[in-house]
């Protein structure tokens, strides 16, 4: 049972670098010793210590000494060279007598072997602990180390009779505060936010995130197949401070350098029979690095996303309203002939943002 209380703390210490961390994994851990915490850590940024390496400085720091204890941590620790020197050695250098660990790596450069390290060194290793619960918190980093491409997350606000907007066009709010504070939330996690140029053109809006607490932009990236993005708009004027990247098939030279020229990054991409091809642009995203994207459009770019299969989760803001009529839907497109045809939905998670209901689903192709 103590076991699972301190894992648990881990799992709270590693979603404090949710935002921060990306590409790497978000990762906690805990020493203990004679049933009192000593030391606790988590990775708080990329490039700078890992969780290991801080809970042994929080250690010291509280004029303690980890020789003899157990280690809690959400992942296995890795055991490679890379910003930082492999948290296997500072394991052992410390004397710690026992490891638990929540999930083993899918870093093949890790993948096992750091726990193997451990034990031939006369560890007492344990893996599993919490083990769903860890690997959950690392779903954007599995996929991204698994496949090479970003894990997308696919949001959107709509009625209980599902419309994004009345009959005239208007969608600000449909939700309440505390939804759109969640929106905020996800902003920050997510490496990168993507909408269609519609929206750029019709709301005009900044995609940044705004939080009370200290919180990172996310890349944005605008799916624009005819360059019709206005150089105008908060999204191209703001571009030399919030990294933009604006993917098209268009080959209006002109217009590619007036974007560019105001800082945005303009990817020319092939074109498929919903316009940009998404599953390039997946890998394009991947290779600058960007291991998530949170799709914030409307119909037209969530049809082709998930029409394209890149979309693993749906995140469902449902307001108790009704608008009614025939108001524009969160999926446009052709539709489907057959119910047999759906694209099938498992629902990870239910919850109230004041009186709207959130809904995360699975997506299952």
């Amino acid at each position: 049972m103590e076991d699972k209380i301190y894992m648990q703390r881990a799992i709270e210490l590693a979603r404090r670098g949710e935002g921060f961390v990306n590409p790497n994994p978000m990762v906690g851990a805990v020493i203990v010793k004679d049933g009192v915490i000593i030391g606790e850590g988590y990775h708080e940024k990329y490039g700078q210590l890992h969780a290991e390496r801080n809970a042994f400085k929080d250690c010291k720091k509280r004029g303690n000494s980890a020789k003899g204890a157990t280690m809690y941590v959400t992942l296995e620790p890795c055991c490679h060279y890379g910003k930082t020197p492999p948290c296997t050695e500072a394991i052992i250098e410390n004397g710690i007598k026992r490891v638990v660990i929540g999930t083993l790596d899918v870093n093949p450069v890790v993948a096992g072997k750091g726990a193997e390290i451990l034990r031939s060194s006369g560890i007492k290793v344990e893996v599993g602990l919490l083990g769903k619960e860890c690997k959950n918190l690392n779903r954007i980093f599995n996929k991204y180390m698994a496949t090479g491409k970003p894990y997308v997350v696919m949001k959107y606000a709509m009625t209980a009779d599902g419309k994004i907007a009345t009959k005239t066009g208007e969608s600000k709010w449909i939700t309440g505060a505390e939804a759109r504070k969640n929106v905020h939330r996800l902003r920050n996690r997510l490496s990168g936010i993507m909408v269609g140029v519609s929206t750029v053109i019709m709301d005009d809006p900044m995609l940044d995130c705004r939080l009370d607490e200290p919180a990172v932009n996310p890349i944005r990236i605008i799916c624009d197949s005819h360059l019709r993005t206005p150089i105008e708009s908060k999204i191209v004027q703001t571009a030399d401070s919030i990294k933009t990247i604006i993917a098209t098939t268009s080959e209006d030279e002109a217009k590619v350098a007036e974007l560019e020229k105001r800082g945005c990054l303009v990817l020319r991409l092939p074109k498929t029979e919903q316009g940009i091809d998404l599953n390039a642009l997946m890998v394009e995203l991947s290779n600058r690095g960007i291991d998530s994207v949170l799709i914030e459009g409307g119909g037209t770019i969530n049809y082709s996303a998930l029409k394209s299969k890149i979309v693993d989760e749906i995140h469902i803001h449902m307001a108790p309203k009704i608008f009614g009529g025939s108001s524009k839907s969160p999926v446009e497109g052709a539709g489907i002939e057959s119910i047999n045809d759906a694209i099938r939905l498992n629902p990870i998670n239910t919850s109230w943002l004041g009186e709207d209901l959130v809904i995360e689903n699975e997506v299952i192709y």
